[in-house]
């Protein structure tokens, strides 16, 4: 990462922070440095669980809910008076570090995997599954579906249908953009399977447009990857598509 976008305090406190036990420095401070000394990325749609240690995510909640308290603040919110939001900061967190952003702190779900000694090579579609995440502009809800289509081959291995919701639910729980999200679930699908062709086509409600600016209830989303037999066979695509409007 450029020094330019690197915190003062976290440029001149690198060393100190890898080298710091554990509670010396907030835990957000400790992991980035980490990141930053591997030059690892941590954009908001990057899985960093590699670089977090056992018990962090529990740390990492405690030290959103202080700082999402100062948010309610400075809202003024009374949260010492009003029932309603007296706990607010601590839900909130847990939300974003354990469900909402928990793709980013937890590991890729264990995949059982299973040889294609059938020698399946026909199209195979999985969906729809329900996907929910939240934009990285406004943290708003994009909710969804997703459809899968795979083309295995002889060397390919097969995973269960349970898997791809498994892997889909993993990589869209992180602040994302649709167009970046699609992109990051097929190149882990094809790590895993292998196959000859894979496509996915999303389709989401953006709460960005829906809840805020322009307000606009109707419209949608939809995008498509293709890749493989995919991207050489018209008629393969059709078939696809035309399963998915199924």
């Amino acid at each position: 990462m450029p020094n330019d976008l690197i915190p003062p305090f976290e440029a001149d406190t690198l060393a100190d922070a890898l080298d710091a036990p554990s509670g010396a420095r907030p835990v957000s401070s400790r992991i980035r440095a980490r990141l930053q000394a591997s030059g690892a990325r941590f954009f908001a749609n990057d899985n960093i669980s590699a670089h977090m240690a056992p018990g962090e995510v529990d740390e990492l909640v405690d030290e959103v809910a202080g700082k999402m308290q100062d948010v309610l603040a400075s809202l003024v919110i009374d949260t010492a008076a009003d029932h309603n939001s007296r706990d607010t900061g601590r839900r909130v967190a847990k939300m974003f570090v354990k469900e909402v952003f928990g793709g980013r702190y937890e590991p890729m779900p264990s995949v059982t995997e299973f040889p294609n000694v059938s020698n399946i090579d026909e199209l195979m579609v999985v969906g729809p599954i329900t996907v929910r995440s939240a934009c990285s502009h406004h943290l708003c809800p994009v909710i969804g579906k997703v459809w899968i289509g795979v083309v295995p081959n002889a060397q390919s291995e097969l995973i269960g249908l349970s898997k791809y919701a498994r892997i889909a639910n993993w990589i869209m729980s992180r602040p994302q953009i649709q167009e970046e999200a699609v992109i990051q679930l097929a190149d882990a699908l094809e790590a895993i399977m292998a196959p000859d062709g894979l496509a996915l086509l999303m389709e989401a409600d953006h709460f960005c447009m829906q809840w805020r600016g322009v307000k606009d209830m109707d419209a949608s989303m939809a995008n498509s990857v293709m890749r493989g037999v995919f991207r050489e066979d018209a008629a393969l695509r059709r078939e696809f598509l035309s399963l998915v409007k199924r």
